[in-house]
């Protein structure tokens, strides 16, 4: 057995089938030739099958027993629909343009019957059935485009009502085929052939879905939105659009943006987890999809689902991602309950499947006992079950128990790779890893709710040698964990003499009091009990204490690094406790009150020369004001060298960067190393600066002050620090002895405004890139213990962004924080999603931290989910500075993108045809061409145009510069004459155009010998060509037949026009001698009439 391919870990679900439906269509004898299933429906209860026999059967979903059996006489079943609200009621189209309401009556225990009959539809093929949502009414499409409905009649409704027969309405009819239907809140959504339609069934109003047409079978569907925080708004419309792309729309119908999937699904299907063959997963297998999506439908949990007769594809609309994508074979309909699916394929076969996470679907496999093929999922999605949130379904003990299950013979290379899934496991909860490893596999333990571990042991079945290694392992997690024992021996000096007593027993034993109650211990059960519950009441009388001290204080509470520098202060009241514990202190504290006293001096003085107009708008004396502030500020709290301190210590850093509530959490050995160590994403940013040259790397980052410093004071330094590092950033002239901007962001970062260093980076981003690694890397770190930051390491992007949604109102570099880490740990994928991050977070923030191709997608997504009339405003307010219009437009132009060899020759002229290539970015190309620019910025986005092989942007630039006989070469080089007669084609304006376009075409200069044999992206109509001909024609229709002659003469062309010419030349030579007689005619009647006006 070959080595089992690992999928990425951005995948999380799989299509799983479980069930096999083959008996079942045995017995009710749908296997054959002569008699097949050709329809399919299913609801909570039924699944419900037609036949070609004109039968319906209904099968009982729990157990799959057939109840019903539904006949008709009037031709196969075409369609059948289950009502949604009511299960007793369900309606089937027939092949003759029957419809059948049927009520089935079982909590009556009667027959079914007929309630309503529909011959509206008689001799069409009817394509979709929809019920409405709250009403028995059913809505009818067919082929023809009509669109009715049908009202059914029930006993249910009162007394006589079944003997009322609602007359069919006919609702409207489109101009083709109607391909789906959909109902939601009064709305009735009809799909056709060329565009989407939404009615108003109340107050009988109808209009497009977009502007732009359609030629082939699209689906589309309401989105509602009934979870999380989109709950109580009005459902979305999604309408398939050709080309793998899905139009988003309003409940009132008005565009919001377009989808675009071709790209993203440029990855390898998943495969399907079936008991029929094993999984394959061939990571090779990638090409961008041109897909067309022929239904829609709402799946599972705010999932859209779509197929097409070789594959199932799931997207997730609201962030634009492919959940899945898996090859079927042969599928002809799909019918959908949550996140069930039931495939109706060529032959008749049925496949039921199920939308389910990795971790679900190997949990069910091992219940069925499904061994090799639970193993093979396990080693595929590796990534998925490693993670300690899997291990709630999926424990180690369970993942063991599977592989002791196969075979070494039959799957020895499916046993390696288990044994290398198992190996990389994550425990359940990572901070307690430590002591789950302390408690062996011969001991079983359960956890309270008050997270006690209740360990049982059983003696006996170890050896003693075994049990002293136990002993030894849990004694030398007590000693990394003694550090923290001086608070329970702080506590106890208050106890009695018999808690004394006992805290003495227990430390004789060297154990802890907040300790694990390990069954191999000496101590006797009820004084390990006993010693816990003291442990815990010392615990909560602690913290309790030291909360109600810093709540006494409401001035330190102003600002997160200030809270840090009091724990800093109660660090250092606790010296005593401290050294016993080997905890390190700051070495750069002060001794004395003086070295404050001055530094506050210093800073009065220099806050009030800033105020003298002379000194604060001449940069020359502020520098020497603040130079001076700096040195006093270099006395007091600049971090110790090297030399000034042991050899062991340690630079401050971002490891003080909790609570003091944190602080007297009990630290495990996983929070120390958590605490002790830079974030990943800092550490990346800081090895990119550095290999840039930029970033000191012994200098540290500090992010909380090493003294409590009182709020007035912070508040001048913060002004101060603040005003220092923007007039380094920004100064040209750099001395010896100044410390550059850099260095001074890291050292004294926890003085900072850091939505004004924000801002200054943002100006200052090509100048200085140590500033912006540097001030990046502090965020982070300030950032580190946020909840977020847990949440986004366990790889769910979708909660993520809705946990940063929930944080209003937000704080710019707190955010921006939280959104490189996204970003790092999703890619382009997080990048899509941080438009409703804006304005808080602005393009120029998204483009430091992304790559240019992710920030592209980042732009296109953001200026589209604008309305389509204040998109161009949009992304004028976007370019600040004017230069960014460029690099953008030179950025668009560069990525997704044709092949410049297919749109230029190598002498750089255009290629035939060549402007009907597709651009990844049109639509952001054209806004930006769009925008009112200077004359040289024009012509420079002109020369880009033509350098890229833009044609269609080349082209628009030429006629607003009037550079329009350049523009007439090239549509003549691009062949297409349809470039002269579109709304936004280059049309002559007057008599030397036209003889200029004229010459030409004669000319030639379109032919293959100048442009180059290449394939054309459009359509190859010889129709299309530009020929003397075509423009000849083009200019009679403008000037008439005689005009159009004279100036062929002129140019001394001479022309022989073909037969359907001349047919053209005389026909418009008879309409203008019609329209002249006409005016003329007009013209004497109105004379007629004001001359008896006059009389």
């Amino acid at each position: 057995m070959p080595r089992i391919a690992v999928v990425p870990d951005v995948h999380s679900h799989v299509l799983a089938e479980f069930d096999c439906l083959d008996p079942l269509l045995s017995t009710l004898r749908l296997d054959s030739s002569r008699l097949k299933c050709t329809c399919l429906a299913v609801s909570r209860k039924w699944l419900a099958l037609g036949t070609s026999a004109g039968g319906l059967h209904l099968i009982q979903r729990e157990g799959w027993k057939q109840r019903l059996i539904l006949t008709h006489k009037e031709g196969s079943i075409t369609q059948v629909s289950c009502c949604p609200h009511d299960e007793d009621f369900i309606a089937v189209a027939t092949s003759q343009g029957l419809v059948v309401v049927w009520e089935l009556q079982l909590e009556r225990r009667g027959r079914p019957e007929r309630v309503s009959v529909s011959w509206e539809h008689r001799g069409q093929n009817i394509t979709a059935l929809c019920w409405d949502t709250n009403a028995l009414k059913v809505f009818i499409g067919d082929t023809t485009g009509k669109v009715s409905s049908l009202r059914a009649a029930s006993s249910k409704m009162g007394k006589g009502s079944g003997f009322v027969m609602f007359p069919v309405q006919t609702v409207t009819t489109v101009d083709s085929k109607v391909v789906q239907l959909g109902y939601q809140d009064s709305r009735l959504l009809v799909s056709s052939l060329s565009r989407c339609y939404l009615c108003d069934t109340e107050k009988e109003k109808f209009w497009r879905v977009g502007n732009r047409e359609r030629d082939g079978e699209y689906g589309a569907c309401f989105f509602p939105q009934n979870k999380g925080l989109m709950a109580g708004q009005p459902p979305l419309l999604y309408c398939a659009r050709p080309g793998s792309r899905i139009w988003e729309a309003s409940f009132n119908g008005d565009v919001l943006s377009t989808q675009q999937f071709k790209q993203v699904l440029n990855c390898p299907p998943l495969p399907l987890i079936t008991y029929r063959n094993e999984p394959q997963y061939n990571p090779s297998q990638k090409s961008p999809q041109s897909i067309a999506f022929p239904k829609l439908l709402y799946f599972g949990d705010q999932n859209l689902l779509t197929w097409t007769d070789s594959a199932i594809y799931i997207f997730t609309p609201h962030n634009g991602h492919v959940l899945l994508w898996t090859e079927l074979k042969d599928v002809l309909d799909i019918a959908v309950y949550r996140s069930e699916l039931f495939c109706l394929h060529g032959g008749g076969r049925l496949s039921h499947l199920s939308l389910l996470s990795v971790e679900r679907c190997v949990e069910r496999l091992l219940r069925r006992e499904s061994w090799p093929l639970a193993a093979s999922v396990c080693c595929m999605f590796q990534h998925t079950i490693s993670i300690s949130r899997a291990r709630k379904s999926i424990p180690i003990e369970r993942l063991e128990h599977l592989r002791s299950q196969l075979s070494s013979s039959t799957h020895p290379e499916l046993i390696g790779q288990l044994d290398e899934v198992i190996a990389k496991l994550e425990p359940l909860d990572s901070a307690c890893s430590s002591r789950r490893s302390s408690i062996s596999s011969h001991e079983s333990f359960n956890v309270l709710d008050c997270g006690i571990y209740r360990v049982i042991s059983r003696r006996g079945s170890r050896s003693d040698e075994e049990t002293s290694s136990l002993m030894n392992q849990s004694a030398s997690e007590e000693e990394r964990l003694k550090e923290f024992s001086f608070a329970q021996e702080e506590d106890q000096v208050d106890h009695d003499a018999q808690s004394g007593e006992r805290a003495e027993a227990e430390r004789s034993e060297q154990g802890l009091q907040f300790h694990l109650p390990i069954s191999f211990r000496t101590k006797p059960p009820r004084i390990a009990l006993q010693a816990v519950k003291d442990s815990v009441s010392s615990f909560v009388k602690k913290t309790t204490e030291k909360i109600n001290t810093l709540q006494m204080n409401s001035e330190l509470w102003q600002r997160p690094d200030l809270r840090e520098g009091i724990h800093a202060e109660m660090s250092a009241t606790s010296a005593p406790f401290l050294e016993d514990a080997d905890i390190e202190v700051y070495p750069d504290m002060p001794n004395t009150e003086s070295e404050l006293l001055e530094l506050q001096s210093a800073t009065e003085h220099a806050i009030f020369q800033i105020q003298d107009p002379l000194v604060l708008l001449d940069p020359h004396f502020l520098e020497e004001t603040l130079q001076e502030w700096l040195k006093a500020l270099e006395r007091i709290l600049r971090p110790a060298q090297p030399s000034d301190t042991d050899e062991d210590t340690e630079p401050l850093s971002n490891t003080s960067s909790h609570t003091p509530e944190e602080s007297t959490e009990e630290p495990t050995e996983s929070s120390l190393q958590e605490n002790t160590e830079m974030p990943p994403e800092a550490e990346r940013n800081r090895q990119l600066a550095s290999e840039n040259g930029t970033v000191a790397s012994e200098e540290a980052l500090r992010l909380v002050s090493p003294i409590a410093l009182p709020s007035d004071l912070l508040v001048n330094l913060t002004q101060l620090a603040t005003l220092y590092a923007e007039l380094s950033c920004f100064s040209k002239e750099t001395k010896g002895q100044e410390l550059s901007c850099g260095t001074f962001l890291r050292r004294y970062f926890f003085l900072l405004d850091q939505e004004r260093i924000r801002r200054m980076c943002l100006l200052c981003r090509q100048e200085q890139q140590d500033v912006q690694s540097s001030f990046i890397e502090a965020m982070l770190g300030v950032t580190q213990s946020s909840k977020v930051v847990e949440i986004i390491h366990r790889g769910d992007l979708q909660r993520s962004l809705r946990y940063l949604r929930e944080l209003q109102p937000w704080s710019p570099p707190v955010l921006i924080a939280h959104l490189h880490r996204l970003y790092d740990k999703h890619g382009e994928a997080a990048v899509r999603c941080f438009a409703p991050f804006y304005p808080t977070v602005t393009p120029a923030d998204v483009m430091r931290m992304a790559h240019k191709s992710h920030f592209l997608a980042y732009l296109d997504n953001l200026v589209l989910s604008q309305p389509e009339e204040q998109r161009l405003s949009f992304l004028q307010s976007l370019l600040e500075p004017e230069s960014l219009r460029q690099e953008w437009f030179e950025l668009a132009l560069s990525h997704d993108a044709p092949q410049q060899r297919d749109t230029m020759t190598p002498e750089g002229q255009p290629r035939w045809n060549s402007h009907c290539f597709s651009w990844g970015y049109g639509r952001l190309l054209a806004l930006l061409i769009q925008l009112p620019a200077d004359f040289s910025s024009k012509q420079k986005m002109a020369e880009t145009c033509r350098a890229h092989g833009y044609w269609t942007g080349y082209l628009h630039l030429c006629c607003e510069l009037q550079r329009r006989p350049e523009a007439f070469q090239t549509i003549c080089q691009l062949d297409d004459i349809s470039l002269l007669e579109d709304l936004d084609g280059v049309e002559p304006q007057n008599l030397a155009e036209w003889k200029l376009l004229i010459q030409l075409a004669q000319d030639g200069s379109h032919t293959s010998d100048v442009n180059g044999d290449t394939l054309s992206n459009g359509s190859a109509d010889c129709s299309r060509k530009i020929n003397p001909e075509a423009v000849t024609l083009r200019l009679a229709r403008t000037v008439g037949p005689e005009r159009a002659v004279a100036v062929l003469e002129e140019c001394g062309v001479q022309l022989s026009l073909s037969p359907h010419s001349q047919l053209v030349c005389e026909l418009l030579k008879v309409a203008e001698k019609r329209q002249r007689a006409t005016i003329q005619t007009m013209l004497e009647r109105c004379d007629r009439f004001l001359w008896s006006q006059h009389a």
